[in-house]
């Protein structure tokens, strides 16, 4: 059984932290519905979904995988670059705590989990303005009498590595090259967004399905000529807080 961790969208959602994107107006209501939309097709897909209840005083919440890595073994509470999401890990460990064994990321140590990228043994870890060397460094550390490589990956132009890079079937990652280079990732498959679409690179693989947002319609027809099952769902106002489908879960096997 999959478990997927969500947390319910905050009152204060319209004051998020923005690096890339300019603010617009967030529709509140219609960003709950669309979250709901995205837990249903969760569930759809076999999850079982423990939803936590909003935070109204952490507006960027809503995005939990920022606050930790679930691995089969053990769970790493991350430590966000943005010193405002701090608190929202307490709720998130109390949650993990009856699933897996806790291990932290401390300071100097800053990782989002939106940087972190599991492909089998492989953890990649994007070095954004989110995440830096020491939270590698110590996730190395954390991991490595486990099995685990960690390896640390350039990333520009973008908030985190899983906006330009995610897995969309065994060993075959979607990518936008211009935000993070091929090379620094072992896969069988490499899929390019189309150009066009420069967000078009996060997806969510859920039990041999994609969760995808509806307005990449270009790569949308890549990934379908590609083979790839594809589950669309519309993200339009989380993505205005500059958030992205894997954001919005923690994703594990109980």
């Amino acid at each position: 059984m999959l478990i997927a961790i969500t947390r319910k969208v905050s009152d204060r959602i319209a004051q998020c932290e923005l690096t890339h994107v300019d603010r617009q107006p967030i529709n509140l209501s219609l960003a709950r519905e669309q979250h709901d939309a995205y837990e249903q097709c969760l569930s759809e897909l076999g999850c079982k979904v423990q939803a936590l209840p909003a935070e109204p005083d952490l507006p960027d919440s809503v995005f939990v995988e920022d606050t930790a890595i679930v691995l089969d073994e053990l769970a790493i509470i991350l430590r966000p670059g943005a010193e405002t999401r701090r608190d929202e890990n307490d709720s998130i460990a109390r949650a993990l705590s009856s699933y897996r064994k806790l291990f932290s990321i401390s300071d100097p140590g800053t990782v989002d989990g939106g940087d972190v990228l599991r492909v089998d043994k492989t953890i990649y870890v994007g070095m954004s303005g989110r995440s830096n060397k020491a939270g590698a460094e110590q996730m190395r550390q954390i991991l490595k009498p486990y099995g685990y490589e960690v390896k640390a990956v350039p990333v520009r132009g973008c908030l985190h590595l899983k906006s330009a890079v995610t897995q969309i079937a065994k060993q075959t990652l979607l990518i936008n090259r211009k935000w993070v280079d091929s090379e620094n990732f072992h896969a069988d498959k490499f899929i390019d967004i189309d150009p066009s679409e420069p967000y078009a690179a996060n997806a969510l693989w859920v039990n041999g399905s994609v969760i995808y947002p509806s307005a990449f319609p270009r790569t949308q027809r890549i990934l379908e000529e590609a083979g790839i099952k594809l589950r669309l769902v519309d993200a339009s106002e989380l993505a205005k807080a500059e958030g992205a489908l894997t954001c919005c879960s923690l994703i594990f096997n109980e």
